[in-house]
């Protein structure tokens, strides 16, 4: 068996990649550094930077994008990267080198978040550790994925969740699913869960209401602090679509270890969900609604998830030696 010691994990988002050395499944968090993607033409002259301040040679290094993984090569999906793992271990010396989904790294994670960094929003019932999960990721885009344990290891399958179609359920989200189909083709969940979504939201209700102009996403949460109607009404509407999204899902994959929500998006909205309408909209499954009182729920609001996602993957991978 090899126990893994020294590793290199980073994180890449649209903007920014961040980047720490890692002591098996621990964060070495005086070590995380932020790098501007702009400003480099790959992940690549990021470690090297990283190392050469460092002066380090790593055991292992792993790499999630915010974007597909095929193969073990990621695709990034706003930027031109391509992040290949024999690149990965000729730039930095590891002999080991894996690439996830940045949604992957999450569900990654779940076995190390601590309470402090969870927030409870449903309470669920009781279940055993090795009990699924799903993590449920709203940020530029929407993705969800269910975690689970098997032979001491985690195993998060890829997927593409947010682009299931949306469904509707009243006239006026009848209203709301045309408008948005003359727009953008079928509309998928993440066609409203997401930023952009929110300001679609927004759009459709200034037509409705035949007055008013759209705006961007941090312009309508402003207006919803402030408890303007057409805003009030807009993130009302998004709650639902979320509630039913993540107990969409909860049927799907049953996981009764819990349901945990992350991303930007989610941030922003986690403390209006619960008095927005989540939990009715959550458990409105007719006579499965009882059942869906199983399912905790709660906000991941540990900002590093992903790179300890990253960690714990690898010692888990290393330690199958």
């Amino acid at each position: 068996m090899t126990t893994l010691t020294t590793a290199i994990v980073a994180d890449i988002g649209g903007t920014n990649t961040r980047v720490a050395l890692t002591d098996g499944t621990e964060i070495r968090h005086d070590t995380i550094r932020r790098f501007r993607n702009s400003e480099n033409a790959g992940i690549e002259p990021i470690l090297e930077t990283y190392l050469n301040e460092l002066q380090i040679t790593p055991q292992a290094v792993c790499v999630d994008v915010a974007g597909p993984v095929h193969d073990g090569i990621g695709q990034l999906t706003n930027l031109d990267w391509r992040v290949h793992p024999d690149r990965l271990t000729s730039t930095t010396g590891a002999g080991v080198a894996e690439v996830l989904n940045d949604l992957q790294a999450q569900g990654h994670a779940l076995a190390h978040v601590t309470s402090d960094h969870l927030e409870r929003l449903l309470p669920g019932h009781p279940a055993a550790t090795d009990a699924p999960k799903l993590v449920v990721n709203i940020g530029t885009g929407l993705n969800a994925a269910p975690v689970y344990r098997a032979g001491g290891q985690t195993i998060v399958p890829p997927a593409e969740a947010g682009h299931v179609t949306l469904p509707a359920q009243t006239p006026a989200e009848l209203r709301f699913k045309d408008w948005l189909a003359e727009r953008h083709g079928t509309p998928g969940f993440e066609d409203v869960l997401s930023g952009r979504g929110l300001e679609r939201l927004y759009a459709w209700h200034c037509l409705e209401d035949k007055n008013g102009a759209p705006l961007e996403a941090a312009e309508i949460m402003k207006a919803f602090g402030q408890g303007q109607d057409r805003a009030t009404r807009t993130v009302a509407m998004f709650v639902r679509f979320f509630g039913r999204y993540a107990s969409d899902l909860a049927l799907v994959t049953l996981p009764f270890g819990g349901i945990y929500l992350v991303g930007g998006v989610v941030r922003h909205m986690g403390p209006h969900l619960m008095s927005m309408g989540f939990a009715e909209a959550f458990t409105d499954k007719g006579r499965f609604s009882d059942y869906m009182h199983q399912f905790p729920v709660s906000l991941l609001t540990d900002d590093y998830a992903a790179l300890a996602g990253c960690a714990n993957h690898l010692a888990e991978r290393m330690n199958l030696g």
